[in-house]
């Protein structure tokens, strides 16, 4: 079948498709009902059925002959260390760690928080909470200890899961001392933290409560798999929202299995015993998915790497690690590419390496312009493959989906919708737009398997975060449009999350700390296009009255306040001194309006803007720092 008839089956009946994809996965039980449709918008995947996320991506596998397939390859140029780890070995170590939990009281339906760099261990802790019905929570290695006390006092763990620490660049970051920082500040009280000690950092336990991964091991006992309800959570994990509290987004097992495993041949083209590498982190959606989760449920090798596309040691690293391991697709984001690009514009160092291997590339996380993509192109000399996701959906709404039938690429397009997202556009109204009409991008209910089912505590936040602007549709909060020939375009955030590198954060939870300096009586934060990152964001603050700064001096100290609460990952740096913000006669800030002035778009003067001259004063200060204005 061609995608047109696959991506029809899909919508119009789509009990009949699912009910088919889910024979790819193993069953304890068998679902009752594909599709429980009797509570929209909370829509739920394969009622009744009962099985086991672990078991289904290490024990099957293992038990259908593939325990000597490598199923976990950790390269890390930082510590000079290549390991591989059979499926056989995943299964031990899995087994005995999940031992090592249930020992520490962890069982079904309890919460465990997971802090760790790009390490296998970390998935060796991902799936030994899945094995015991344990719901995960990843919280990335880069935030601050305020960040991670958030999610702690939300998720409520049990436990907490460590490493001593990791190393970003060329320095060593110590990760227990932050973790001991975050348990200070949260209200939340955990059982024990297990520690991963590392060679290059040590780290201090506190007596009764800490304990060291090795250890425990040594005495750890192996487990079998707890069947688990599909409905039955597997993971929080936490997105930035346009508040301070983050969302936490909560993936249901069934569906979760079903669709990535679905995924991996129909949009990925990987089948098992291939090598599959996401370049990401275990930290983001796109390392649960893709890392961890889809390329193990479909027995592939997957390629866990500890290190950056450049300076680690140089900007051949990707291709070398593509040659080294075999690597048939990459996923990975449009940062990293820039980032080569910039060190090797020529791309002299991919022609060192034998890359006969290397079958398609895949860039998601944020826009793809076209000048990285034809550059990918022309070196590669393989399809670059442009698609659109987001946290909340867990896998791929818009793609190429190169296992069911190549379509032609548009650059600047992620091609069309992926098998059973039916996306529309819509005006502010709610009512469908037609082709090449811009406006808001959304999703007709049911969702497909594998996204988000609710958010962890908060279904009322979720009806309203996600639901109720546009009833009988999921809002993405995306802009964009859908031509004649069906290729959908995203061109961009409808609010304040925006896009850095890959990674979605809250400029209001930037505003929120910027707004806390001792001088600054109010401010801004927006994304503004940068070539490298996809967005950066830029502050625009007004002083308190009375007090004179030096804006290079109060802007560095802003961004030390940003790094130290959120954490480095937020790249704040560019900050401006203005004497007022454009506001709307009811007094809301036009950040839009700066966005568009920022990134030297046209922009209709807002009817409602209560004084027009600011717009003259913003676009002095913007062009002070380097954008357009």
């Amino acid at each position: 079948m061609k995608y047109d008839d696959i991506f029809a089956l899909s919508i119009k009946d789509p009990t009949t498709f699912w009910s088919e994809a889910g024979r790819g996965i193993d069953w304890y039980k068998e679902p009752d009902v594909i599709l429980d449709d009797s509570k929209p918008p909370f829509y739920r995947w394969f009622q009744g059925g009962t099985l086991n996320t672990c078991y289904n991506a290490v024990d099957r596998h293992v038990e259908n002959g593939r325990a000597d397939q490598v199923a976990i390859i950790f390269d890390s140029p930082v510590t000079d260390t290549i390991r591989k780890i059979t499926y056989g070995q995943l299964q031990d170590q899995v087994s005995r760690f999940a031992g090592v939990l249930q020992d520490k009281g962890v069982g079904k339906g309890d919460t465990v928080i997971i802090y760790m760099p790009m390490i296998p261990e970390a998935a060796f802790a991902m799936l030994a909470c899945a094995r015991l019905g344990a719901i995960h929570s990843v919280v990335f290695g880069g935030f601050a200890p305020s960040e991670l006390a958030l999610r702690i006092d939300h998720a409520q763990p049990k436990l907490l899961i460590t490493a001593s620490g990791a190393i970003e660049g060329k320095k060593t970051l110590a990760y227990k001392p932050l973790v001991d920082k975050a348990l200070d500040i949260a209200s939340h009280g955990v059982d024990s933290v297990i520690v991963l000690k590392r060679d290059f950092v040590d780290a201090q336990l506190t007596t009764g409560r800490d304990y060291f991964w090795q250890d425990l091991m040594e005495s750890a006992q192996a487990v079998d798999c707890v069947p688990v309800e599909a409905t039955d959570p597997l993971y929080i994990l936490y997105t930035s929202g346009t508040t301070g509290m983050p969302k936490g987004v909560m993936r249901d097992n069934g569906g979760h299995a079903v669709a990535l495993h679905w995924s991996m041949k129909s949009i990925y083209n990987v089948e098992a015993g291939e090598v599959f590498w996401s370049a990401s982190d275990v930290g983001w959606v796109v390392g649960h998915s893709y890392i961890v989760y889809g390329p193990l449920l479909a027995g592939c090798t997957t390629v866990f790497y500890e290190g950056k596309p450049i300076g680690t040691p140089d900007a051949g690293a990707v291709w070398r690690v593509i040659a080294e391991h075999g690597v048939k697709t990459l996923f990975t984001a449009p940062t990293a590419f820039r980032a080569i690009k910039k060190e090797d514009p020529d791309g002299k160092l991919c022609q060192s390496f034998d890359l006969s291997c290397f079958e398609a590339l895949y860039l998601a996380g944020e826009r793809l312009d076209s000048d990285t993509y034809h550059w990918a192109s022309d070196l590669l000399k393989v399809p670059v493959i442009d698609h659109w996701w987001q946290t909340e959906t867990g896998w791929a709404i818009v793609a190429n989906c190169r296992g069911i039938e190549e379509l032609p690429v548009k650059p600047g397009s992620p091609t069309k919708p992926v098998v059973g997202y039916d996306v529309r556009i819509v005006d502010d109204e709610g009512k469908v737009l037609g082709a090449n009409e811009e406006g808001n991008v959304v999703i007709k209910l049911p969702l497909p398997p594998g996204t988000l089912a609710s958010l962890w505590r908060d279904e009322e936040k979720f009806e309203k975060s996600y639901m109720t602007t546009f009833p009988g549709y999921y809002e993405t909060s995306d802009g964009g449009f859908i031509d004649e020939d069906g290729y959908v375009y995203i061109m961009g955030r409808m609010d304040d999350v925006i896009n850095i590198a890959g990674h979605r954060l809250s400029t209001g939870a930037m505003e929120e700390v910027v707004a806390t300096h001792p001088d600054v009586a109010e401010c801004a934060v927006f994304g503004a296009a940068d070539q490298l990152k996809g967005q950066m964001p830029v502050g625009l603050v007004v002083l308190k009255a009375g007090r004179q700064r030096d804006a290079a001096e109060l802007g560095g100290e802003l961004a030390q306040m940003v790094r130290d609460k959120i954490g480095p990952i937020a790249c704040y740096r560019t900050t401006a001194v203005v004497n007022r913000l454009p506001k709307t006669r009811s007094g809301k800030i036009l950040r839009g309006t700066m966005r568009a002035i920022a990134n030297g778009k046209e922009y209709r003067m807002p009817s409602t803007i209560d004084d027009p001259t600011t717009l003259d004063e913003i676009s002095d200060a913007l062009k002070g720092l380097g954008f357009a204005g």
